[in-house]
């Protein structure tokens, strides 16, 4: 079921078209993937009342469902900035982790302070396979931290992310998700009735799509 709220952010990041949907000119994933619609949450920064509205929800998500929360870790690089208003609205430290180790100097995958045992709340911009995000956890995971928990902005609800988060054991809760934001588009009359169709086929096999 799609809450008010889900559909509130939905909204907001349709309207600084942070999100774009294109079914009949796909896009293509680094990943090679071809696909109906192209995210990218870093656009919602440039707009001062909608990244003020972003960091408000993901702050009452984080406050709400995860307490004890003792640092907040930002996921690099569309993660940090959301990571780092999280952690300045909340008052708790702040850390960053690279998709990879530095190759200079202290050779650092995680940058800022992380104490062993310390709770830990990464923040996401966006979850589409989960992979990168939870080699991030995994990171977090070798430096002593303990993830307890993951939040986003935006999240495709593909099955696959479902079943790695679940395997990797880390519970993770996103502003708004592509069934929100397809029904929002169907309301607004954005796609027809047949460009919804599209929508919903992509993401149930988004590997296999337009192959």
């Amino acid at each position: 079921m799609t809450t008010i709220s889900e559909k509130q952010v939905a909204e907001k990041l349709l309207q600084v078209q942070a999100v774009k949907l294109s079914p009949a000119n796909p896009f293509t994933w680094a990943s090679g993937w071809k696909s109906p619609i192209y995210c990218d949450n870093r656009k919602t920064l440039s707009y001062p009342y909608v990244r003020d509205y972003i960091k408000s929800e993901l702050c009452n998500l984080v406050f709400t469902t995860f307490p004890d929360a003792a640092v907040i870790a930002g996921v690099a690089t569309a993660g940090i900035p959301h990571g780092a208003l999280v952690a300045d609205q909340l008052k708790l430290p702040f850390i960053y982790v690279r998709s990879k180790p530095k190759e200079h100097g202290m050779g650092n995958q995680i940058e800022g302070v992380l104490q062993p045992g310390q709770q830990v709340v990464v923040v996401e911009d966006l979850i589409s396979t989960g992979k990168s995000s939870l080699e991030a956890v995994q990171a977090i995971r070798a430096a002593g931290g303990e993830v307890i928990g993951m939040v986003s902005i935006f999240n495709y609800g593909f099955d696959v992310a479902v079943k790695a988060f679940e395997a990797a054991g880390v519970p993770f809760y996103s502003l708004s998700n592509y069934n929100a934001l397809i029904a929002l588009a169907e309301e607004k009359g954005i796609v027809s009735a047949a460009e919804i169709a599209t929508l919903q086929a992509w993401r149930t096999a988004p590997d296999q799509w337009g192959k």
